[in-house]
């Protein structure tokens, strides 16, 4: 129900017809995740500048993401536990993702309303978690992109309930090489030697999502009251089968809703706000065979029949609570966030002939802060954030065994796993803006 000027245009472009005037901003990210499990560092410059008739904005971004300092390692023993090797560490582990980001709009005349299209697309290295799910791996290199394309309305009036639809469609197309480093003897047990095998793994994502929104003043003077409506519809056509959950699970789809609603109070130079927002997730996965396969119990699965089928259904919550007052030139910023995540899959194998549930939930709270010092032509803040609750996934390796490629009359071979396990962490992230006001500067 509090509007952000700043950052509501990259996410809805039409917001931006709420520019006036030209500004320059920056916003410097650093994000760590502690016990040395990686970070990321964003620089972003842009500008956003808006006119009666027309507006527009232009982001670009350089981030680089460090890997874990243990990223990969792991032991390789000869059976004789003569001599070993410990010093096989993931090497990709300082990367750089490229963004770009642009926003066109036009305020209709004689109406209120207000038409906007964006474009924002990113040459990615690396996207963080990606190597938690690789647990035994000599080394990892990820290249891809993302593109997102939108096109937003605003109908907004002085004194009137405003009203946003948007329309978005995003793409993600990652590529995921595996280095597997082993010994091989050869026939030669006196004198092994290493052996590398690369595996590539695509991870591909398309999505279709219409959002709605509206808010509105209440009857009480200084309050607001929003509502939000999305709905996601994601296709699925490569996900890779991840060492941590061993899911089989090419192609799939997703659909995914937000339902949520926020309050809103203003009081002089005082603002408190409450958001509440479910969000209800379907998401149903499956493995094809390449070529008719026998199960356990003697049934014939036709090639591009089902050998896997997943169906995940997740009930999240989201809920956040923000204070902030102004007093003079200087402001601050109070935030809590509380995340809850439940989740049940149920899947059935058709080569083992075997069906499972699995139930998992896990909560997440984000306690922030911020600063600001206003002037005339510039405005500087501060914000820091501290993620509680969340796990660093891993697979606890027992034993170093080879799989039967043909274990139940399958063709691939099965990825080695073992027990997850979860390492508690906690993610800092400090957030500088600065925002400089052209227009007042140059008067």
């Amino acid at each position: 129900a509090v509007p952000d000027p700043s950052f509501d245009p990259f996410i809805n472009p039409a917001k931006g017809a709420r520019i006036r005037g030209a500004y320059l901003f920056s916003s410097p990210v650093f994000s760590n995740i502690t016990d040395g499990n990686g970070g990321i560092r964003s620089l972003p410059l842009g500008a956003l500048v808006g006119s009666k008739e027309w507006f527009g904005g232009l982001n670009l971004a350089v981030q680089k993401h460090n890997d874990r300092d243990n990223q990969g390692e792991f032991r390789i023993v000869r059976p004789d536990d003569i001599w070993q090797n410990t010093g096989i560490i993931l090497t990709d582990d300082n990367n750089t993702n490229t963004y770009v980001a642009g926003l066109i709009g036009k305020k209709l005349p004689g109406t209120n309303l207000s038409l906007a299209a964006s474009v924002s697309w990113a040459e990615l290295e690396a996207m963080q978690g990606v190597d938690f799910l690789y647990s035994f791996n000599s080394q990892l290199v990820q290249y891809g992109r993302l593109e997102d394309y939108r096109l937003g309305l605003l109908q907004e009036g002085p004194g009137q309930p405003s009203f946003e639809l948007l329309l978005l469609h995003n793409r993600v197309k990652m590529t995921h090489d595996l280095y597997r480093r082993f010994w091989s003897w050869e026939g030669d047990f006196i004198n092994p030697q290493f052996s590398t095998r690369l595996e590539r793994n695509l991870d591909q994502t398309n999505t279709w999502g219409l959002h709605a929104g509206i808010t509105t003043p209440m009857a009480r003077e200084g309050g607001r009251a929003g509502l939000i409506l999305t709905v996601n519809r994601k296709s699925h056509p490569k996900i890779p089968n991840y060492e941590i959950m061993n899911i089989p699970r090419d192609p799939g789809t997703t659909w995914a809703f937000n339902f949520g609603a926020g309050l809103a109070n203003e009081k002089g130079p005082s603002v408190m706000a409450v958001d509440f927002i479910f969000e209800p997730i379907w998401s149903h996965t499956w493995a094809d065979a390449a070529e008719p396969t026998i199960s356990r119990s003697g049934e014939n699965i036709p090639a591009g029949g089902k050998t896997v089928e997943n169906y995940f259904r997740f009930s999240n919550w989201l809920v956040r609570l923000g204070l902030s007052g102004q007093q003079n030139n200087f402001g601050f910023q109070l935030g809590l966030q509380g995340r809850l995540i439940n989740y049940r899959l149920k899947q059935t194998d058709f080569i083992a002939a075997t069906r499972r549930t699995q139930k998992e939930s896990w909560g997440e709270w984000t306690p922030s802060i911020g600063f600001n010092l206003d002037f005339p032509a510039l405005q500087i803040r501060y914000s820091g954030m501290m993620t509680i609750g969340t796990g660093q996934p891993g697979v606890d390796f027992v034993e170093a065994a080879m799989t039967d490629a043909h274990s139940y009359g399958s063709n691939f071979i099965i990825a080695p796993a073992g027990l997850l396990t979860l390492q508690d962490a906690l993610v800092l992230t400090h957030q500088f803006s600065f925002v400089i006001a052209l227009q007042s500067l140059m008067h």
